[in-house]
């Protein structure tokens, strides 16, 4: 059926990664390689990036032979040249960079899809306090969607401009979803989301903070991490998020507690997530506590549940990979829905 949809309906697209110096850029080079409808025209970097004319696999030496591309500086010259020979855009840049940029390219015909946090948080005056900068593009903004692939379909293929979910926010609400969405939660009750991340989540650029050789398992940014009116906004469901940060080098685990409204049961809970993830390859539910050395190098997001009936609490965790399912193969997968494919199309093979 795929094969059908792929020869009848959909041409090769032409696409560009902005940010392809980075981790999540580098993992979408590798991804985007491999898929049969995307043929990877540019890679750019920064206007003053000193990667600039650098190949890309001397930069990430593990695609040597494979992708040996040339980094591109991009500028307004640079727009104006190559953005209308283009069908879609990856940004894997600074969140002010895409703020800035992502409608001009909407404008010149090219789908964006935003891995970062331009545009994933839907009030404006939210982006000084937990981004650091006033949005200045509120049309953008209003119709950015947000693409969280297993619940935001018929939104993803319906726009030109997805905002990416965030590495915690996409393994919280594969958790909280099924629950919120089903109307099982206490009103107003208290919602707690820890998470731990691998120090790839900080990105490319060094610094002591996340260098490895210094980093200890230690709690950051708690009650004003980013992220948080992020899954708040999602779940539609107020979160407190406690963020941790691990000496490993990739994959985050997000675990949620919450109290059931009175009289919900296993069976419910249970088909709950059942009925969200049946259908969703790339969401697995798991017979015990997912470990983040099953995800790691895969677009995979494990999920398991238990349920106190006694106590009305249900505690949920999910492991992904950050750098992909919480970053580049999510993106792949809004790629896919946007051009009628199945969600999970070029990134597993099955036996």
């Amino acid at each position: 059926m795929t094969k059908a949809i792929l020869d009848s309906n959909n041409s090769v697209q032409k696409v560009a990664i902005i940010g392809a110096s980075g981790y999540a850029g580098a993992e979408l080079v590798g991804l985007l390689y491999k898929h049969s409808q995307a043929h990877i025209c540019h890679l750019v970097v920064s206007e003053n990036s000193s990667s600039e004319g650098k190949l890309f696999s001397e930069l990430h030496g593990r695609f040597q032979g494979i992708c040996d591309l040339p980094l591109e500086a991009f500028s307004a010259a640079w727009f104006d040249e190559y953005a209308a020979k283009l069908d879609v855009v990856f940004f894997a840049t600074p969140h002010e960079f895409s703020a800035d940029w992502a409608q001009a390219f909407v404008e010149a015909g090219v789908k964006v899809f935003d891995l970062s946090g331009g545009f994933r948080l839907k009030d404006a005056a939210d982006y000084p306090k937990y981004y650091g900068f006033e949005h200045a593009n509120i049309d953008a903004l209003s119709s950015a969607k947000y693409g969280l692939a297993e619940w935001q379909h018929d939104e993803i293929a319906n726009t030109n401009l997805v905002a990416v979910p965030g590495c915690y926010p996409t393994a919280s609400l594969l958790c909280l979803k099924p629950l919120t969405s089903n109307n099982l939660v206490v009103e107003n009750s208290l919602v707690v989301v820890n998470g731990i991340s691998g120090v790839s989540g900080a990105g490319r650029n060094a610094s002591l903070a996340t260098n490895f050789n210094e980093v200890s398992l230690k709690a950051y940014n708690v009650l004003q991490h980013r992220h948080q009116p992020e899954i708040s906004q999602e779940a539609a469901i107020d979160v407190i998020f406690n963020p941790h940060l691990a000496p490993y080098k990739r994959g985050l685990l997000a675990t949620v507690t919450l109290k059931l409204k009175a009289g919900v049961t296993t069976a419910q809970v249970q088909q709950a997530f059942q009925q969200a993830y049946s259908d969703k390859p790339l969401v697995r539910l798991v017979a015990s506590w997912p470990e983040i050395g099953n995800v790691a190098h895969t677009p995979f997001a494990d999920v398991h549940w238990q349920f106190d009936e006694d106590k009305q609490v249900v505690v949920a965790s999910c492991a992904i990979d950050n750098l992909l399912k919480g970053a580049a193969s999510q993106a792949v997968q809004c790629f896919n829905i946007s051009l009628g494919l199945a969600s999970e199309y070029s990134l597993i093979s099955t036996c």
